[in-house]
């Protein structure tokens, strides 16, 4: 009786696709951290004294390549941006939904505009802030992040579970329609 030899057969998991969905996120972020700093591939190669190759940092940008901590930690210095900024935001789903979208609020701009009071003028100052910042000019709605509620949550003086009830008890949370 003659052994054949045992063949392995690698069978892509859910771990491999998560991964491989999380190397082009990171690419995104990699890429626009450096497009936003002006510098093409070759540049931060001769920057850098060729600690960045071009080619490989194009790999990272794509998703084709892992990038390590360590690494990671150094292009983030060579940035000078927090190494943070260089990662998505989260990604765990959570009853079909990301973690990120179920913390955020949709604020009607239009209706908070027409509510007085000292809380709330200075809410509007801080959602005109965000919008400057991300460059959001659409005026109407402001979807705001786990980040912002807290804050908005001592500008309006309530406990932050209880933002997203009083934005829509006084009627500037905004309603989209349930997606399907």
């Amino acid at each position: 009786m003659v052994k054949k030899p045992h063949q392995s057969v690698q069978v892509p998991d859910e771990d491999d696709a998560l991964s491989a969905e999380y190397n082009v996120r990171v690419g995104e972020r990699l890429r626009s951290i450096r497009r936003q700093k002006k510098l093409s591939l070759q540049e931060v190669e001769a920057i850098s004294h060729e600690e960045f190759k071009a080619s490989v940092l194009g790999a990272y940008e794509r998703g084709e390549r892992s990038i390590s901590l360590p690494r990671l930690r150094r292009l983030a210095d060579f940035y000078d941006v927090p190494i943070e900024q260089l990662l998505p935001k989260e990604v765990e789903r959570a009853a079909g939904r990301s973690a990120e979208t179920s913390s955020k609020l949709a604020i009607d701009l239009v209706k908070l505009a027409n509510i007085e009071g000292s809380g709330f003028a200075t809410l509007s100052r801080y959602l005109s802030m965000i919008q400057v910042q991300r460059g959001d000019f659409n005026g109407k709605v402001l979807t705001v992040r786990a980040d912002d509620v807290r804050a908005i949550a001592v500008m309006l003086d309530v406990a932050i579970d209880d933002v997203r009830a009083y934005l829509e008890e006084i009627g500037v949370l905004f309603q989209t329609s349930p997606r399907t």
